[in-house]
Protein backbone atom coordinates (compact mmCIF):
# COMPACT_ATOMS: atom_id res chain seq x y z
CA UNK A 1 0.00 0.00 0.00
CA UNK A 2 2.86 2.14 0.58
CA UNK A 3 6.49 2.37 -0.58
CA UNK A 4 9.13 4.53 0.29
CA UNK A 5 12.48 4.16 -1.40
CA UNK A 6 16.07 6.05 -0.86
CA UNK A 7 14.28 8.90 1.32
CA UNK A 8 16.39 11.70 2.18
CA UNK A 9 15.32 15.38 2.67
CA UNK A 10 18.39 17.54 3.38
CA UNK A 11 18.41 21.47 4.58
CA UNK A 12 20.92 23.98 4.15
CA UNK A 13 23.02 23.13 7.51
CA UNK A 14 21.47 19.45 8.01
CA UNK A 15 20.23 15.92 6.46
CA UNK A 16 16.86 14.92 8.09
CA UNK A 17 16.55 11.43 6.67
CA UNK A 18 18.83 9.77 4.56
CA UNK A 19 18.53 7.27 2.55
CA UNK A 20 15.03 5.89 4.42
CA UNK A 21 13.03 2.77 2.83
CA UNK A 22 10.26 0.40 3.77
CA UNK A 23 7.30 -0.41 2.97
CA UNK A 24 3.98 -0.96 4.59
CA UNK A 25 1.36 -3.87 3.53
CA UNK A 26 -2.49 -3.39 2.68
CA UNK A 27 -4.31 -3.32 6.03
CA UNK A 28 -1.39 -3.37 8.76
CA UNK A 29 -0.12 -0.75 11.52
CA UNK A 30 3.28 0.08 11.30
CA UNK A 31 4.61 2.12 13.96
CA UNK A 32 7.93 4.56 13.73
CA UNK A 33 9.45 4.99 15.95
CA UNK A 34 11.78 7.16 16.96
CA UNK A 35 13.54 10.06 20.14
CA UNK A 36 12.57 13.78 18.93
CA UNK A 37 14.22 15.00 16.03
CA UNK A 38 14.94 11.47 14.58
CA UNK A 39 12.92 12.01 11.37
CA UNK A 40 9.81 10.83 11.84
CA UNK A 41 7.50 14.43 11.19
CA UNK A 42 9.87 15.08 8.50
CA UNK A 43 9.29 11.72 6.70
CA UNK A 44 5.19 11.65 7.73
CA UNK A 45 5.58 14.95 5.79
CA UNK A 46 7.14 13.63 2.78
CA UNK A 47 4.99 10.57 2.51
CA UNK A 48 1.53 12.74 2.93
CA UNK A 49 2.91 15.62 0.13
CA UNK A 50 3.12 17.88 2.62
CA UNK A 51 6.76 19.05 2.06
CA UNK A 52 8.97 17.74 -0.82
CA UNK A 53 11.97 15.08 -0.62
CA UNK A 54 15.46 15.97 -1.57
CA UNK A 55 15.58 12.55 -3.41
CA UNK A 56 14.23 9.11 -3.51
CA UNK A 57 10.44 8.38 -4.06
CA UNK A 58 7.04 7.66 -2.24
CA UNK A 59 4.27 5.22 -3.68
CA UNK A 60 0.62 5.06 -2.04
CA UNK A 61 -2.00 2.47 -3.36
CA UNK A 62 0.19 2.34 -6.86
CA UNK A 63 0.62 6.80 -7.14
CA UNK A 64 3.64 8.17 -7.02
CA UNK A 65 2.82 11.11 -4.30
CA UNK A 66 5.32 13.52 -6.25
CA UNK A 67 3.60 13.16 -9.83
CA UNK A 68 0.18 12.21 -8.30
CA UNK A 69 -0.13 14.51 -5.49
CA UNK A 70 -3.90 14.64 -5.03
CA UNK A 71 -4.78 10.96 -6.14
CA UNK A 72 -2.61 10.35 -2.82
CA UNK A 73 -4.24 13.04 -1.16
CA UNK A 74 -7.93 11.60 -1.68
CA UNK A 75 -6.27 8.52 -0.18
CA UNK A 76 -4.91 9.27 2.98
CA UNK A 77 -6.25 10.92 6.01
CA UNK A 78 -3.34 12.97 7.94
CA UNK A 79 -3.42 13.97 11.79
CA UNK A 80 -0.25 16.03 12.18
CA UNK A 81 1.43 16.39 15.29
CA UNK A 82 -0.29 19.52 15.85
CA UNK A 83 -4.07 18.78 14.84
CA UNK A 84 -5.08 21.21 11.91
CA UNK A 85 -8.17 23.13 13.42
CA UNK A 86 -9.56 26.44 13.26
CA UNK A 87 -10.67 27.34 16.41
CA UNK A 88 -13.36 29.83 15.87
CA UNK A 89 -15.63 26.90 14.21
CA UNK A 90 -17.53 24.74 15.97
CA UNK A 91 -16.95 21.13 16.15
CA UNK A 92 -19.98 20.33 13.37
CA UNK A 93 -18.82 23.12 11.46
CA UNK A 94 -15.21 22.04 11.27
CA UNK A 95 -15.84 18.82 10.45
CA UNK A 96 -18.64 19.25 7.97
CA UNK A 97 -15.60 21.88 5.82
CA UNK A 98 -13.24 19.07 6.04
CA UNK A 99 -15.70 16.79 4.30
CA UNK A 100 -16.63 18.99 1.67
CA UNK A 101 -12.94 19.84 0.83
CA UNK A 102 -12.49 15.78 0.88
CA UNK A 103 -15.41 15.91 -1.66
CA UNK A 104 -18.07 14.49 0.57
CA UNK A 105 -21.07 14.13 -1.08
CA UNK A 106 -23.88 16.88 0.09
CA UNK A 107 -26.52 14.08 0.80
CA UNK A 108 -23.82 12.29 3.05
CA UNK A 109 -22.50 15.00 4.79
CA UNK A 110 -24.40 14.84 7.74
CA UNK A 111 -24.32 11.57 8.25
CA UNK A 112 -20.32 11.19 8.02
CA UNK A 113 -19.63 13.84 10.12
CA UNK A 114 -21.86 12.11 12.71
CA UNK A 115 -20.39 8.99 11.77
CA UNK A 116 -16.99 10.16 12.39
CA UNK A 117 -17.58 12.09 15.76
CA UNK A 118 -19.08 9.06 17.36
CA UNK A 119 -15.93 7.32 16.52
CA UNK A 120 -13.86 9.26 17.99
CA UNK A 121 -16.64 10.28 20.83
CA UNK A 122 -16.61 14.17 20.51
CA UNK A 123 -20.53 14.31 19.60
CA UNK A 124 -20.92 15.53 23.23
CA UNK A 125 -19.47 18.75 22.21
CA UNK A 126 -20.28 19.04 18.51
CA UNK A 127 -21.35 22.11 18.99
CA UNK A 128 -18.65 23.61 20.99
CA UNK A 129 -16.28 26.15 20.01
CA UNK A 130 -12.78 24.59 19.11
CA UNK A 131 -11.04 26.88 20.89
CA UNK A 132 -12.30 26.30 23.72
CA UNK A 133 -12.40 22.75 23.84
CA UNK A 134 -9.64 21.15 26.03
CA UNK A 135 -6.29 19.70 24.41
CA UNK A 136 -7.70 16.28 24.33
CA UNK A 137 -10.48 17.18 22.88
CA UNK A 138 -9.02 19.62 20.27
CA UNK A 139 -6.42 16.38 19.57
CA UNK A 140 -9.94 13.98 18.89
CA UNK A 141 -11.27 16.20 16.85
CA UNK A 142 -8.23 16.14 14.65
CA UNK A 143 -8.37 12.21 14.43
CA UNK A 144 -12.12 12.97 13.40
CA UNK A 145 -10.83 14.78 10.55
CA UNK A 146 -8.39 12.52 9.67
CA UNK A 147 -10.88 9.28 9.28
CA UNK A 148 -13.93 11.88 7.33
CA UNK A 149 -14.42 10.15 3.75
CA UNK A 150 -13.01 6.64 5.28
CA UNK A 151 -9.37 6.99 3.50
CA UNK A 152 -7.89 3.77 2.70
CA UNK A 153 -4.63 4.86 4.56
CA UNK A 154 -4.07 6.98 7.74
CA UNK A 155 -1.06 8.62 8.77
CA UNK A 156 -0.97 9.39 12.75
CA UNK A 157 1.44 11.84 14.18
CA UNK A 158 1.58 11.35 17.88
CA UNK A 159 -1.95 10.92 17.96
CA UNK A 160 -2.66 10.46 21.96
CA UNK A 161 -0.60 13.34 22.76
CA UNK A 162 -2.31 15.46 25.11
CA UNK A 163 -4.88 12.59 26.11
CA UNK A 164 -5.80 11.55 29.49
CA UNK A 165 -4.96 7.71 30.60
CA UNK A 166 -8.83 6.77 29.16
CA UNK A 167 -8.49 8.52 26.30
CA UNK A 168 -4.95 6.93 25.35
CA UNK A 169 -6.61 4.00 26.00
CA UNK A 170 -9.72 4.86 23.56
CA UNK A 171 -7.80 6.22 20.91
CA UNK A 172 -5.17 2.78 21.01
CA UNK A 173 -8.20 0.52 20.43
CA UNK A 174 -9.47 2.91 17.76
CA UNK A 175 -6.61 2.21 15.84
CA UNK A 176 -6.23 -1.29 16.44
CA UNK A 177 -9.99 -1.71 15.51
CA UNK A 178 -8.95 0.14 11.90
CA UNK A 179 -6.64 -2.64 10.94
CA UNK A 180 -7.55 -4.55 7.58
CA UNK A 181 -9.94 -2.34 6.50
CA UNK A 182 -7.18 0.91 6.79
CA UNK A 183 -3.22 0.53 6.77
CA UNK A 184 -2.13 2.96 9.33
CA UNK A 185 1.56 4.79 9.96
CA UNK A 186 1.57 5.42 13.24
CA UNK A 187 4.36 8.01 14.51
CA UNK A 188 5.60 8.31 17.54
CA UNK A 189 8.43 8.49 20.83
CA UNK A 190 6.28 7.03 23.24
CA UNK A 191 7.33 3.67 23.92
CA UNK A 192 3.94 1.18 24.79
CA UNK A 193 2.16 3.10 22.22
CA UNK A 194 4.16 1.05 19.24
CA UNK A 195 3.91 -2.15 22.11
CA UNK A 196 0.39 -2.72 22.43
CA UNK A 197 -0.79 -1.53 18.75
CA UNK A 198 1.61 -1.82 15.79
CA UNK A 199 2.03 -5.41 14.19
CA UNK A 200 5.76 -4.04 13.01
CA UNK A 201 8.21 -1.14 14.12
CA UNK A 202 10.37 0.81 12.04
CA UNK A 203 13.14 2.36 14.74
CA UNK A 204 14.73 5.34 13.36
CA UNK A 205 17.43 7.42 15.09
CA UNK A 206 19.45 10.73 13.49
CA UNK A 207 17.56 10.10 10.23
CA UNK A 208 18.50 6.98 9.37
CA UNK A 209 16.24 3.65 9.74
CA UNK A 210 18.23 1.32 12.01
CA UNK A 211 15.58 -1.98 12.24
CA UNK A 212 12.14 -3.03 10.73
CA UNK A 213 10.93 -6.02 12.16
CA UNK A 214 8.27 -7.38 14.92
CA UNK A 215 8.53 -6.49 18.22
CA UNK A 216 8.93 -9.85 19.28
CA UNK A 217 11.52 -11.04 16.60
CA UNK A 218 14.06 -8.04 17.37
CA UNK A 219 13.56 -8.88 20.94
CA UNK A 220 14.63 -12.59 19.34
CA UNK A 221 17.48 -11.04 17.28
CA UNK A 222 18.91 -9.17 20.48
CA UNK A 223 18.47 -11.26 23.44
CA UNK A 224 19.57 -14.41 21.95
CA UNK A 225 18.23 -16.77 24.64
CA UNK A 226 14.85 -16.72 26.96
CA UNK A 227 14.93 -15.56 30.02
CA UNK A 228 12.60 -16.40 32.92
CA UNK A 229 12.99 -14.96 36.61
CA UNK A 230 11.68 -17.16 39.27
CA UNK A 231 11.49 -16.92 43.35
CA UNK A 232 12.31 -20.33 45.01
CA UNK A 233 11.38 -21.08 49.12
CA UNK A 234 14.67 -24.16 49.32
CA UNK A 235 18.01 -24.54 49.50
CA UNK A 236 19.80 -22.33 47.67
CA UNK A 237 22.49 -24.69 46.13
CA UNK A 238 20.14 -27.18 45.72
CA UNK A 239 17.61 -25.42 43.61
CA UNK A 240 19.96 -24.16 41.32
CA UNK A 241 21.85 -27.44 40.46
CA UNK A 242 18.24 -29.02 40.06
CA UNK A 243 17.11 -26.36 37.78
CA UNK A 244 20.57 -26.32 35.86
CA UNK A 245 19.47 -30.08 34.84
CA UNK A 246 16.00 -29.21 33.59
CA UNK A 247 15.50 -29.78 30.33
CA UNK A 248 15.69 -26.48 27.72
CA UNK A 249 18.30 -24.53 30.47
CA UNK A 250 21.04 -23.29 29.56
CA UNK A 251 22.41 -21.39 32.51
CA UNK A 252 21.04 -20.52 35.96
CA UNK A 253 22.36 -16.83 37.88
CA UNK A 254 21.37 -16.16 41.21
CA UNK A 255 19.72 -12.42 41.76
CA UNK A 256 19.23 -12.28 45.67
CA UNK A 257 18.75 -14.74 48.66
CA UNK A 258 17.11 -13.99 51.83
CA UNK A 259 15.39 -16.25 54.68
CA UNK A 260 15.66 -19.34 52.66
CA UNK A 261 14.79 -17.86 49.37
CA UNK A 262 15.86 -17.07 46.47
CA UNK A 263 15.81 -15.04 43.21
CA UNK A 264 16.67 -16.46 40.45
CA UNK A 265 17.33 -15.67 36.43
CA UNK A 266 17.22 -18.47 34.04
CA UNK A 267 18.15 -18.93 30.34
CA UNK A 268 17.03 -21.32 27.91
CA UNK A 269 17.27 -21.96 24.81
CA UNK A 270 15.61 -19.47 21.90
CA UNK A 271 11.62 -19.95 21.21
CA UNK A 272 11.13 -22.60 23.80
CA UNK A 273 8.95 -21.84 26.51
CA UNK A 274 10.89 -23.56 29.81
CA UNK A 275 8.30 -22.15 32.26
CA UNK A 276 6.74 -25.13 33.09
CA UNK A 277 9.78 -27.68 33.16
CA UNK A 278 10.80 -25.24 35.41
CA UNK A 279 7.68 -25.43 37.75
CA UNK A 280 7.65 -28.94 37.78
CA UNK A 281 11.02 -29.10 38.79
CA UNK A 282 10.38 -27.15 41.85
CA UNK A 283 6.95 -28.59 43.00
CA UNK A 284 8.37 -32.13 42.36
CA UNK A 285 11.49 -31.39 44.67
CA UNK A 286 8.83 -30.48 47.33
CA UNK A 287 9.96 -26.83 47.40
CA UNK A 288 7.99 -23.39 47.55
CA UNK A 289 7.21 -22.04 43.94
CA UNK A 290 6.62 -17.60 45.08
CA UNK A 291 7.14 -16.32 41.57
CA UNK A 292 7.81 -17.76 37.74
CA UNK A 293 7.61 -15.04 35.02
CA UNK A 294 8.87 -14.15 31.57
CA UNK A 295 11.68 -11.22 31.39
CA UNK A 296 11.90 -10.77 27.74
CA UNK A 297 13.36 -7.83 26.89
CA UNK A 298 10.88 -4.69 26.63
CA UNK A 299 10.35 -3.06 24.03
CA UNK A 300 12.86 -0.15 25.53
CA UNK A 301 15.22 -2.45 26.26
CA UNK A 302 15.51 -2.73 22.37
CA UNK A 303 15.33 0.63 21.65
CA UNK A 304 17.94 1.76 23.68
CA UNK A 305 20.37 -1.25 22.63
CA UNK A 306 19.96 -0.35 19.09
CA UNK A 307 20.25 3.66 19.55
CA UNK A 308 23.35 2.81 22.03
CA UNK A 309 24.74 1.10 19.21
CA UNK A 310 24.09 3.21 16.72
CA UNK A 311 25.62 6.23 18.59
CA UNK A 312 28.71 3.91 19.24
CA UNK A 313 28.85 2.99 15.72
CA UNK A 314 27.85 -0.76 16.07
CA UNK A 315 24.95 -0.73 14.04
CA UNK A 316 24.36 0.47 10.14
CA UNK A 317 21.98 1.54 8.12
Amino acid sequence: MISVENLTKRYAAKTAIENVSFKVNSGEILGFLGPNGAGKTTTMRIIVGYMPASEGSVRVDGFEVFDNPLDVRRRIGYLPENPPLYLEMTVTGYLRFVAKIKGVPKERLDSEVTRVMERVSVSDVKERIIGKLSKGYKQRVGLAQALINDPPVLILDEPTIGLDPKQIHEVRELIKELAGKHTVVLSTHILPEVEQTCHRVIIIDRGKIIAVDTPQNLRFQLQGVERVHMEVDGPVADVISKLKATPGVMDVHKLTESDGRCRLQIEGQLRKDIRSELARTVVQSGWGLLELQSATMSLEDIFLKLTTAEEEGKVGT
